[in-house]
């Protein structure tokens, strides 16, 4: 196993990027994983992916897809008969943007390719305090997840699910990613445009509100 080494599940947004810039400061070697699900700004997402790893120089990078979960539907985000609803962050209830079990479907890659490269962690940018409320972003599920991969993986097989941001706010994040000079300016959050952000999704409000609220501007496009 080699030492100290790292796969970082990057989608392109704010979130995967300040864990990438964590993951590329704890870690000796970092390779990159993309994974599309047939979401509406597939296109924008893989190329802030692509911007952030050229960034960081990564020569390790996996962009696969699993639009599966789009012919499933039930999000969205995959399903274009639903509407990505107007942001209400006071509402506590799982919004329409939850991907079934999508994280899940993603850690089950990034365990295969952690046994191939040899990798002993895997780092993804979940947040459970200051977001939608997903269920594959609780605490609770990732240390579920880790039994599995303990479990289902070769004896000598040591692979640790890190989840650095988990217990952030959005301000917390936006501060953490300037303290580790994480190129901000080439993620991309918005739920429904490619070109300019919208400004009024969810993840667009909350991104927004991070970013007010840690007194600092928001370095992308908004409508």
């Amino acid at each position: 196993m080699k030492a100290n080494t790292a796969i970082v599940l990057v989608s392109g947004g704010m979130d995967s990027c300040v864990t990438a810039a964590i993951a590329a400061r704890e870690c000796d070697k970092v390779a990159f994983l993309h994974i599309s699900y047939g979401q509406l700004t597939d296109a924008r997402e893989r190329r802030a992916f692509n911007d952030i790893a050229d960034h960081y120089g990564i020569v390790d990078r996996l962009d696969v897809s699993i639009e599966y979960l789009a012919q499933i539907g039930g999000s969205a985000l995959t399903d274009r008969s639903i509407a990505v609803g107007e942001a209400d962050l006071a509402n506590s209830e799982i919004p329409n943007t939850y991907v079934p079990f999508r994280n899940g479907n993603m850690l089950s890659i990034s365990a295969s390719w952690a046994e191939v490269l040899g990798a002993n962690a895997i780092y993804i940018g979940a947040v459970a305090e200051d977001s939608s409320g997903y269920p594959d972003c609780r605490p609770e599920f990732y240390a579920a997840f880790q039994a599995a991969i303990d479990a289902g993986t070769k004896p000598e097989t040591r692979v640790e699910i890190r989840t650095p941001i988990i217990h952030l706010s959005k301000a917390e994040i936006v501060a953490k990613g300037l303290e580790l000079a994480a190129p901000l300016e080439f993620t991309w959050s918005c739920y429904r445009s490619e070109d300019l952000a919208c400004g009024t999704c969810d993840s667009c409000a909350l991104r927004l509100r991070g970013f007010a609220h840690a007194g600092v501007a928001d370095p992308i496009p908004y409508r």
